[in-house]
């Protein structure tokens, strides 16, 4: 089926900027079909897997009904473990983040019920739980349902498995006789009918299949790191993998503009499409893409829909997908018409929670990697170096600087000698071997291959760590930053926060020069004012700097 935009589904203002703000661009297809039903009143029976967006799908219709001037629970939404009622209420809460006064209480076994007894004394509009400890709530008559206009049964087969259908009636026959019922399911077994027959009201059907998982040739993997570690992870991986072509998803607009940004300051060739682009512009991003003038993509997954090239080499979910259909669509960019590909996927906190459900959907093994070391991306040099060396010799067209290395040769040099020195030029030609690694993976590059025939995947508007200049050489401003190498700071550092922090491109910036407490870095000077007052109220690698312009040489 079509999906809806969520403006289409006629949502109060507050919950479509808490949709926006969560990355939503459209409704899944339970939510397409559930919302508009919910919001009439009308029962629901949802057949419908994990990932789906099932949350959002009961969870929008409750919030737009919610009255919070009414001191009462309003809503019992019931689920079979701890971990989805914390996980259930936690959306929620997210998207009820601008509609005042909603009060969302989640009850569960294994937290103490003294603490639950007295969230729930201040009033609850929405109560979440599992029906073992909901029972005993109602028991201990710190929940009253007399005012509760809908309920819902969240994985009811699930709950029917573990032995909850005594405490799931005996819940369904305290509540008022008038009020919506709502049962989410992934499969339809004989007792789960029953339920419904007995506790529902011409039930509505609504059953969403998934597509087939059909991606023999990809190999899904996935890292585990912190949020503010995703970039780095990514720049790490795309070093070490060195993709031809690589797509990078993220859930949100401003996630999408973000980590293209940040991909350029570090001189990757990225560009960036999502919804706010016009069609024109799409179009001109994806002519490039396709063409290879750019090798990295960002993008959302609406705007990505009409991205039909057979040379991906890898996919990056820089954000794990809000639903198991968009993982679905997204890794099957790569691995096309024969060829291998690689999905990678960041996984974050809760994440690794959607992971799972997506690999016990798709019925694969998504394999655990660590983030590459930077020792791992200089053995990748290396090696591709050394195949560049056995290359040049196979061609023979060294022969005219054989004489040249002769010279060199005498009883205190040998010819390794000569050859691991001008090995290591090459390599570390800037500083020493640990400190060009680090700069090359926040701000230069390794990869040779370049699609132009000689430029690298990144590639420097500026040569870091220039000389000392004067404070307005041509048309650049050498400005002071109160951080340098005893918080280990690099290169690459101040263009991400100078591109981060003002939009500017990461290739404007100038020579860099890092001393141990302080650091001098070149802007355009009729940008000084934004990256001064940018910077000034910023952080770079956790440390909140001052930034003026340098005095003298």
């Amino acid at each position: 089926m079509d999906k809806l935009k969520f403006t289409e589904l006629n949502l109060s203002a507050e919950i479509l900027k808490a949709v926006t703000d969560m990355g939503f661009e459209e409704a899944t297809p339970i939510q397409s079909l559930s919302i508009p039903k919910m919001m009439e009143g009308k029962d629901i029976i949802g057949q419908a897997q994990t990932g789906t967006g099932k949350t959002a799908a009961f969870g929008i219709p409750i919030l737009e009904k919610i009255s919070s001037k009414v001191k009462a629970t309003q809503a019992l939404i019931m689920c079979p473990t701890r971990e989805l009622a914390i996980q259930v209420a936690e959306e929620l809460k997210q998207l009820s983040k601008y509609k005042r006064g909603i009060n969302i209480v989640p009850v569960y076994g294994g937290q103490p019920i003294v603490r639950q007894m007295s969230a729930l004394s201040r009033g609850a509009h929405i109560v979440i739980g599992t029906p073992g400890r909901v029972i005993d709530h109602i028991e201990r008559r710190t929940i009253a349902l007399k005012d509760t206009a809908t309920v819902v049964l969240d994985e009811a087969d699930e709950m029917l498995d573990m032995g909850f259908r005594d405490d799931i009636e005996k819940i369904l026959k305290s509540l008022p006789e008038e009020r919506q019922t709502v049962f989410f399911s992934a499969t339809m077994p004989k007792e789960f009918l029953a339920l419904t027959k007995r506790y529902q009201v011409h039930p509505e059907n609504i059953k969403v299949v998934h597509e087939k998982l059909t991606v023999p040739l990809t190999e899904q993997l996935y890292c585990e790191v912190r949020d503010n570690q995703k970039m780095d992870a990514l720049s790490r991986c795309l070093d070490m993998y060195d993709p031809k072509l690589a797509l990078v998803f993220c859930n949100t607009k401003r996630k999408v503009d973000e980590v293209s940004s940040n991909l350029q300051a570090r001189g990757y060739s990225a560009d960036a499409i999502h919804g706010d682009m016009n069609q024109s512009q799409r179009d001109r991003v994806m002519a490039k893409f396709r063409t290879c003038r750019i090798e990295i993509l960002v993008a959302t997954d609406v705007a990505a829909r009409g991205i039909d090239v057979d040379d991906v080499d890898a996919v990056f979910n820089y954000d794990i997908p809000q639903d198991i259909e968009a993982y679905v669509h997204r890794i099957g960019r790569t691995g096309r018409a024969g060829r291998t590909g690689r999905a990678f996927s960041f996984v974050s906190g809760r994440d690794i929670y959607k992971l799972r459900d997506i690999q016990r959907y798709t019925k694969v093994n998504v394999k655990r990697i660590p983030i590459p070391s930077m020792a791992d991306v200089e053995n990748i040099r290396i090696s591709s170096f050394m195949e560049k060396i056995k290359e040049n010799i196979k061609k023979n067209t060294s022969e005219k600087y054989i004489s040249k290395i002769e010279s060199l040769i005498n009883d205190d040099i040998t010819s390794i000698d000569v050859a691991a020195a001008l090995f290591e030029m090459m390599l570390h030609n800037q500083g020493t071997a640990q400190e060009n690694i680090e700069t090359d993976l926040y701000a230069g590059g390794h990869n040779e291959r370049g699609h132009d025939g000689g430029s690298s995947r990144r590639q420097r508007g500026k040569s870091f760590g220039g000389g000392n200049g004067g404070s307005r050489e041509h048309g650049m401003t050498r400005l002071f930053i109160s951080i340098g190498k005893s918080k280990k700071v690099r290169p690459g550092d101040f263009v991400g926060a100078i591109a981060g922090e003002t939009g500017l491109d990461g290739n404007v910036v100038g020579s860099i020069d890092i001393l141990d407490k302080y650091s001098f870095v070149e802007v355009p000077t009729e940008h000084v004012d934004t990256v001064i007052n940018a910077l000034n109220n910023s952080n770079i690698k956790g440390h909140r700097v001052s930034v003026e312009i340098a005095q003298g040489k």
